[in-house]
């Protein structure tokens, strides 16, 4: 198979499936049953794998490889948009019906942020490429700064892009809707949901600024880097109904984050004196993750009856007996 019928093959799975998406959030609103979001999410990850033994068979090991290790380690950082999505919806206090199409709209906007930034990245690195250097100083920076500061959270009003759309552009105070935009007396007004909407794309294009040089340090192929992208993207709408309600058991899941960012800015600024295989890429992105996961759910575990109450099944020498009278002892 040829690369521009792999370039046909992969924009067909996605148009199809994102017009399914699209139709099902006109139809239906609310927040996604978590079954119906399971099933999602067990289909994005199929047709994210399957794609990848479509790329093992026509591009041979390596690059299914390069596929497998970029698609893991976006899926992964995908996983900090959902803590900022829903950190945004409830400072927005965006109504649940609601959810389910920003989201959607997020999604899209992540997809085609990360195409540019893709496109201008591997642009840079060919036109100059000391430039990798640069990228992977960025990851270390960023992936310590997120392992060092996981109970930050991001404030939309401190946005000065936000502000500055709604200095000169009139809002309502109340949401209309599933509407972005209304008309009050002859004036077109903007809606908190296009407020919120604004903000998601924001974060959107911070997380593309992040993770692109994050997957640039796996392989520079446009198509490998596009797609591994795009796959692990377009389920980020049906895993946050899944996670929405235990996101604050992932405790340790930015440190994890984190220091995959680390490795993989080492890896660029290394990449012209040591080659690292893919497999040694992929096993080291996997192990963390896998780490943090179970790190953090250990955590959180829920206590046991007996942790919760330290003295429950204590009796001490010097209690009374059941007549709450002291016995003498020999």
């Amino acid at each position: 198979m040829s690369d521009i019928a792999l370039w046909i093959l992969f924009a067909v799975v996605i148009g199809i499936f994102l017009t399914i998406d699209l139709l099902l959030v006109h139809r239906r609103h609310g927040p996604m049953p978590v079954r119906t979001a399971l099933f999602w999410v067990a289909v994005w990850i199929s047709l994210g794998l399957g794609f990848g033994l479509v790329v093992w068979q026509t591009r041979g090991a390596v690059a299914a490889g390069e596929y497998l290790a970029g698609y893991l380690l976006e899926y992964s950082l995908s996983v900090d948009n959902i803590f900022v999505f829903a950190m945004l919806f409830g400072y927005f206090a965006v109504p649940t019906e609601n959810q389910r199409q920003l989201l959607f709209w997020g999604v899209l906007g992540a997809i085609v942020f990360r195409a540019i930034f893709i496109v201008g990245g591997i642009a840079l690195i060919h036109a100059f490429e000391p430039i990798i250097y640069v990228f992977g100083a960025i990851l270390v920076i960023t992936g310590i700064r997120m392992a060092r500061t996981v109970e930050e959270e991001a404030d939309p009003e401190a946005n000065r892009i936000l502000r500055l759309v709604r200095r000169f552009l009139p809002m309502t105070d109340n949401y209309e809707g599933d509407r972005f935009f209304v008309r009050r007396a002859g004036r077109r007004l903007a809606t908190p949901l296009f407020a919120a909407l604004v903000t998601i794309e924001l974060s959107d294009i911070m997380f593309a600024i992040d993770s692109v040089p994050a997957i640039l340090a796996i392989t520079t192929d446009p198509f490998i880097v596009l797609t591994s992208n795009a796959f692990a993207i377009l389920g980020l709408r049906s895993l946050y109904f899944v996670l929405a309600n235990a996101l604050d058991r992932f405790v340790y899941l930015r440190v994890g984050l984190g220091a995959i960012l680390v490795v993989a800015g080492l890896k660029m600024i290394t990449s012209g004196f040591i080659d690292i295989p893919i497999y040694v890429s992929l096993g080291v992105i996997a192990g963390i993750l896998i780490v943090s996961l179970v790190a953090s759910l250990f955590a959180t575990r829920p206590k046991r009856p007996a942790e919760a109450l330290p003295h429950a099944g204590k009796v001490g020498h010097d209690e009374p007996d059941i007549h709450g009278v002291e016995q003498p002892t020999d």
